[in-house]
């Protein structure tokens, strides 16, 4: 597998609108180079450059290391030696371990959670932001709001630590999207299973909600599986 070149998107975000304000803190970057993972905009096996992300970031090299660390620990990056860092590419065992996750957090959430009006209008923005994307033909932008979708999913919990699991959980599962082509193929019939699930959770039916989730949840659990099976395979052929 080739190294995706750091450049491009060290270049865009350089230039994001969300780095008007001074990024002073590492924990600021981690929340930065997180969304960005979790967007999709930096591809696994991409080189974190210290020197060209000081610079984008205008912060030091240290506090950028302490980021890095952090993101280590997230299992987001990865350091290897005398090489430096990069994004994790993932493996199928992450795949399932992060499907068992998401089991338990998203269906106990439509299951327990208090469905709220603020909280099932976040489930419509979400849903109402994918089918957007998919009549403007920006797959890479349904996979974002399909991120926002199940993040609002976890956040009927209304629970600040199941919603920053969640968060990091999201960002480290969008590394494993990369294997899917053409992402239209994948994201798209899930629009209409996101809508269902929608749809349930405002006629108050969480039960009804979460036998759909769990369906929904092992269905893509073994498309990314097959992908990375498929991949390995390729891999060894070549």
């Amino acid at each position: 597998m080739t190294t995706p070149l750091a450049e491009d998107w060290i270049s865009d975000l350089a230039a994001d609108g969300a780095l008007s304000s001074p990024v002073s803190t590492a924990e600021r970057i981690v929340d930065i180079l997180r969304t960005w993972l979790s967007d999709g905009r930096i591809a696994p096996g991409s080189r974190m450059s210290e020197e060209a992300l000081s610079r984008a970031l205008g912060v030091s090299r240290n506090t950028l290391r302490e980021a890095f660390r952090l993101l280590v620990r997230e299992r987001l990056l990865v350091h290897e030696l005398n090489r430096g860092v990069f994004v994790r590419r993932l493996t199928v065992d992450d795949v399932h371990s992060l499907y068992r996750l998401r089991r338990i957090l998203e269906v106990s959430a439509l299951r327990d959670g208090l469905l709220s009006p603020p909280g099932v209008n976040r489930l419509r923005t979400a849903v109402d932001e994918g089918q957007a994307a998919a009549g403007r033909q920006d797959w890479q932008a349904v996979g974002t709001a399909n991120q926002h979708f199940h993040q609002a999913v976890a956040g009927l919990l209304e629970d600040p630590r199941i919603n920053e699991l969640m968060s990091q959980l999201l960002a480290e599962l969008r590394l494993a999207f990369h294997v899917m082509h053409p992402l239209e193929d994948f994201h798209e019939p899930y629009l209409t299973d996101n809508l269902r699930v929608c749809q349930l959770v405002e006629a108050g039916d969480g039960q009804g909600a979460a036998e759909v989730l769990l369906a929904y949840l092992t269905r893509a659990e073994h498309q990314l599986a097959d992908a990375y099976q498929a991949l390995k395979t390729d891999l060894r052929s070549t």
